[in-house]
């Protein structure tokens, strides 16, 4: 399928998020997508994927106008969007979840099994679901995806997630698959396991749209690249183009990480003693750990390897089923989340959406729940006034009045950090920078280490090894509920802590244990 794009505008009140956007995107390529956070990347999937009408312009597919009013339109027309965080249903099973949105026809039969009659159907009743787990099966071998159909979704890492709608895409029929930053959050595994099956796919003549804040990730795999800077189309390359000249296209200058200067002080933010936790996949055991007032703390590991129990747990989310746990030097174990809080404890989760912020409200309205106040009366001026310093001092591209799901990744989670208490003692983070560009990226760090340098503790988990390596003053490494001691950063390469997240945690000396082993100390 080919897609011509024509002077595509969307406005969201003053906004335009796409201003006289024009781009055509061939079959059988890889189209990259590349800007900054609020550039108007996803706003333009949202657009080709029925979820969002243009203002103005217009789009082709393969030489024919098209107009979609919803994605079940674009699904007709052969166009299937694999969402950040897959729309998918995590009460149901994995095949149950395959079989949503196919046509009538193809779940029950179509009318000739009706007409076979009352008993006819009733014994046809499971022919649809052995059909679909077979086809399933078949698709998911065919790109080497491993998948158990009676797993209920929501017991799925977000990698597993991906591959299921994936393949509920394809079985479908799309023509073009659009896919908005759908490395971020997924092991290295199964990022190689995609990467293989769009190449599949783009062989196979597909039209796909790329968009992603990684680079590496559009240098592997783009044969072209159109950036967008404020709704605009900024420049396009044909690959390979060279990282620095992408950069450049993206925020029209060089950018550096900021500066990292050692910010551990005295006293313990967090304490640990023999610490289990667990849920239905995994049990997790940490011996002894103790993290000093303003250092950081990385979590490195597979997702679902325990990062987020451990962060969980450590946050007042998730009681300990056994141990001790220690915020400032206050035993709060088994105490409440809101005792965690006023103990000065800081909780963001990878999920910005579902977690993070309430769909429907606005940053005002935000504001106004996250606000010290006496009693229940608010005052409207003041929220106001609060949500407006927030908007300028966290550079977040939004009004008051704006709903949070209208925002973007970067600006969702600028958001999040500006509803943050100043003062904490131990901030937790779940991939930190997941979905933001390298500007944003950049930005959220300067923020998280000016809050260590005041005597935050950091405790972040991140599937980037870079971002590990660059931050951390020491790092735990997870696999398969094993837990490594804290190795200092310093004494890490990045092929040694790959070798540890493969499961060879024995390059690092097993973490002290029993009563009387003495607290890990920080670096």
């Amino acid at each position: 399928m080919r897609i011509e794009i024509e002077r595509v505008t969307k406005r969201f009140g003053p906004v335009r998020a796409n201003d006289d956007v024009s781009l055509t995107i061939q079959a059988g390529a890889v189209h990259g997508l590349l800007g900054e956070n609020g550039a108007g990347k996803s706003t333009l999937l949202r657009v080709l994927g029925g979820l969002l009408r243009p203002d103005a312009g217009r789009l082709l597919f393969d030489g024919r106008p098209v107009a979609l009013a919803s994605p079940a339109d674009a699904l007709a027309a052969g166009v299937g969007v694999l969402h950040q965080e897959p729309l998918d249903f995590p009460p149901l099973t994995v095949l149950e979840s395959f079989l949503v949105a196919r046509p009538p026809a193809r779940r029950a039969g179509g009318a000739a099994r009706a007409a076979r009659g009352l008993a006819g159907r009733a014994a046809d009743l499971f022919l649809p679901r052995r059909a679909a787990r077979e086809e399933l099966l078949a698709l998911a071998a065919r790109f080497g995806f491993s998948v158990d159909p009676d797993e209920h979704v929501a017991r799925l890492t977000l990698g597993e997630r991906q591959q299921i709608e994936l393949l509920r895409l394809l079985s479908l029929g799309v023509r073009a698959l659009l896919l908005d930053e759908p490395t971020t959050g997924i092991s290295a595994a199964q990022q190689e396991a995609l990467f293989s099956a769009l190449r599949r796919l783009k062989q196979d003549g597909k039209a796909i749209v790329l968009v992603s804040h990684k680079l590496s990730d559009v240098e592997a795999l783009c044969d072209r690249v159109t950036v967008l800077r404020q709704g605009k189309v900024a420049g396009e390359a044909e690959m390979p183009a060279g990282a620095d000249r992408l950069v450049a296209l993206m925020f029209g200058k060089a950018l550096a990480p900021p500066e990292r200067l050692p910010t551990a002080g005295d006293g313990a933010a967090l304490s640990l003693d023999e610490v289990a936790v667990g849920d239905h996949r995994l049990d997790l055991h940490v011996p002894r750990l103790a993290v000093r007032r303003g250092e950081v703390l990385g979590l490195a590991g597979l997702e679902g390897s325990g990062q987020r129990l451990l962060l969980r747990a450590c946050a007042g989310l998730l009681r300990p089923r056994r141990g001790h746990v220690a915020i400032g030097g206050a035993d709060l174990t088994g105490r409440p989340y809101q005792a965690f809080l006023r103990a000065g404890v800081g909780y963001l989760p990878a999920d910005r959406r579902r977690e993070g912020l309430i769909a429907g409200l606005s940053i005002e309205e935000h504001v106004a729940l996250r606000a010290p106040r006496p009693g229940f009366v608010l005052r409207p001026r003041e929220i106001r006034r609060a949500a407006e310093r927030a908007i300028e001092a966290f550079r977040i591209r939004g009004r008051p009045e704006t709903p949070v799901e209208l925002l973007s990744g970067g600006n969702q989670q600028r958001t999040q950090l500006a509803l943050l208490p100043p003062d904490l003692t131990l901030l937790a983070l779940e991939h930190p920078t997941r979905g933001l560009d390298i500007e944003s990226a950049r930005w959220v760090w300067e923020q998280l280490l000016a809050r260590c340098k005041a005597g935050t503790a950091l405790l972040f988990a991140s599937s980037e090894l870079d971002e590990l390596m660059r931050y951390s003053d020491r790092i735990l490494v997870f696999s398969g509920g094993r837990v490594s001691r804290p190795v200092s950063a310093a004494e890490l390469t990045l092929d040694r802590l790959g070798r540890m997240i493969g499961g060879a945690l024995d390059e690092a000396a097993p973490a002290p244990a029993g009563p009387s082993a003495p607290a890990e100390p920080g670096r």
